[in-house]
């Protein structure tokens, strides 16, 4: 196995890397960077996950591409064009360096909102939490060697959290708060 499947027990210094990952982010990026949010499962408190962290970027256009594709690869991210997903642009890790994922998204898109709204619902929701966790466990367990396959295995208990976390936000009148960095 290449790069395994690993699900780790949530790690407290989760939050501080990305703190120091987006403040090189926010000096390189300046205003071009709208918001820069801590999102993924490593920006859930006492959530299991990858040890990868994520962090959303939110521009107000992805044209011109070169406004935040040089200032990321000029600190070390690696542009990933063959990306299959056409709704955000994807960065990596420069080779050597701890795993992190940079997402650029459209600021108020679907895809923007849908991180925010799902890592939300779950900080306030500590059962959803623990079930998460449980599916992730579970999927690491039989897609060790897999990454698609384990992603895909997640996809139903994901769209049934952000069906909850919908509901939520219509009861409690949720907006995404102000961007973490």
């Amino acid at each position: 196995m290449a790069d395994p499947v690993e699900i780790v027990d949530y790690r407290p210094s989760w939050p501080a890397s990305f703190g120091r990952l987006a403040a090189a982010l926010r000096e390189a990026l300046g205003d071009t960077a709208v918001r820069i949010d801590h999102i993924g499962s490593t920006s859930v408190p006492g959530l299991a996950a990858k040890p990868v962290i994520d962090i959303q970027v939110s521009v107000r256009s992805f044209h011109p591409l070169e406004a935040f594709r040089k200032p990321l690869e000029d600190i070390g991210y690696v542009y990933r064009a063959s990306n299959p997903e056409r709704t955000k642009r994807y960065f990596r890790e420069a080779p050597g360096h701890s795993r992190t994922h940079v997402h650029v998204r459209e600021l108020g898109s679907f895809s923007q909102q849908f991180p925010l709204l799902f890592r939300d619902f779950l900080r306030c929701h500590p059962a959803a939490v623990e079930e998460y966790a449980a599916v992730k466990r579970r999927n690491a367990a039989v897609f060790a060697d897999d990454r698609r396959g384990y992603a895909e295995a997640k996809e139903p208990y994901v769209w049934d959290v952000i069906r909850r976390a919908d509901a939520w936000a219509r009861d409690t009148g949720w907006t995404p708060g102000p961007s973490d960095a």
